[in-house]
């Protein structure tokens, strides 16, 4: 059975669907950037809350190093010791001039990595967690695939061009999300100075001097992927990430990255549309010592939502019309959907409350004795 909340709650606690009353409002328009590709993700909820060619696949230069980081956390021990090798020491492009035969902690080379954005490092790493480049790089599209980026093909651990080396403004925004969770990733990531054996760290990340709450992530260039950075900012409870992608400059992709932050921070706010301990309907439950057995929401659900959403904010659950004793507790038995304009948002199953068993013998006679006993009150 369907049906739309409005219909079927009445006599329950309030359906977490917001008042009509709320004064209508005209959605703003979203910004217009110099970015091939660009995304923001809540990085709480992962819902997208800007995108423009989200989904094409393109170079994404040392953007790349996001995987690499997370993998070395995860695989390693930040205190190992890694020696270098003449690989590592012979890469071009940005580095942090490691010399073969080297020995450099992982800790330190994850910052040489994240800071000044060392394909040296890069190469010392994947070989270190990996055993060799070409090994780690297919470690790195496994993780890729596990996360859901499905757009994603991993060639080197640093990024430089490679035909076959390429993702999407949304599978990196998926990639971030999931590195952020790691406290270690934050530490590095939001760092903008550090010193490592001899050498000083600048963090190429223009945002987190530019931008309030900027705390991440990457930045990234190539001839052919253009200026590319990845950004996290946090006010208060929210926090969000985008992605440009094939920008013409540092300061385009600095000026879009801003743009569609401050479009999300300006719409968009928290809310929470359900909570575990809400019963959002009571179903009848035929031969049961109850009448009828609450229903909970599995999930909480939290969303950023902007005003013109919230006016147009449906509940949808899916239950059934009843149940036959007995039904026992928590029992996924339907779902519940949020709906904008036609379209779902968020959605959790839901399940039965404290359990209600089959009627008895016993109970029906002590049914018929208390009703006996009602009639006789009222007749004397």
């Amino acid at each position: 059975m369907g049906a739309f909340a409005d219909d079927i709650y009445e006599g329950t606690s309030n359906i977490p669907v917001f008042s009509e009353s709320v004064e209508a409002s005209v959605p703003v328009e979203p910004p217009k950037i110099d970015a091939g590709s660009a995304i923001v993700m809540d990085a709480m909820t992962g819902r997208v809350l800007y995108e423009k060619d989200a989904y094409s696949k393109k170079p994404m230069a040392s953007t790349t190093k996001i995987m690499t980081a997370i993998l070395a956390i995860e695989h390693g021990n930040l205190d190992d010791m890694v020696t270098v090798s003449k690989r590592a020491a012979a890469i071009g492009g940005s580095t942090i001039h490691l010399r073969a035969g080297e020995k450099l902690s992982l800790r330190d080379l994850l910052y040489g990595l994240m800071l000044n954005s060392g394909n040296d490092a890069a190469i010392a790493i994947a070989e270190h967690i990996g055993g060799t480049v070409e090994r780690f790089a297919e470690m790195m599209t496994e993780k890729a695939r596990q996360l859901g980026a499905k757009n994603t093909n991993f060639k080197t651990p640093h990024g430089l061009d490679n035909p076959d080396h390429y993702s999407t403004a949304y599978d990196l925004a998926l990639i971030t999300r999931y590195a952020l969770g790691n406290e270690t990733f934050n530490q590095i990531v939001r760092t903008q100075t550090a010193q490592i054996q001899g050498r000083s760290l600048y963090n190429t990340n223009e945002m987190l001097d530019l931008y309030p709450g900027a705390d991440g992530v990457k930045t990234g260039y190539t001839s052919k992927a253009g200026r590319c950075l990845v950004t996290s900012a946090t006010r208060g409870n929210r926090r969000y990430i985008s992605v440009v992608l094939n920008c013409s400059s540092r300061t385009a992709r600095a000026k879009s990255s801003r743009s569609i932050l401050d479009y999300a921070f300006d719409n968009y706010k928290m809310y929470t549309l359900v909570k575990t301990n809400d019963v959002l309907a009571r179903v009848p439950v035929i031969k049961g010592i109850r009448k009828d057995i609450s229903i909970l929401p599995v999930d909480e659900i939290h969303l950023p939502l902007r005003e013109d959403e919230v006016e147009n904010l449906k509940a949808k659950i899916d239950l059934p019309d009843q149940f036959h004793a007995p039904v026992d507790s928590g029992i996924e038995v339907g779902s519940i959907k949020y709906v904008v304009n036609g379209k779902v948002i968020a959605s959790t199953s839901l399940k039965t409350g404290p359990g209600v068993r089959r009627k008895e013998f016993f109970d029906y006679f002590l049914q018929v004795i208390e009703q006996w006993v009602k009639s006789v009150r009222i007749s004397g």
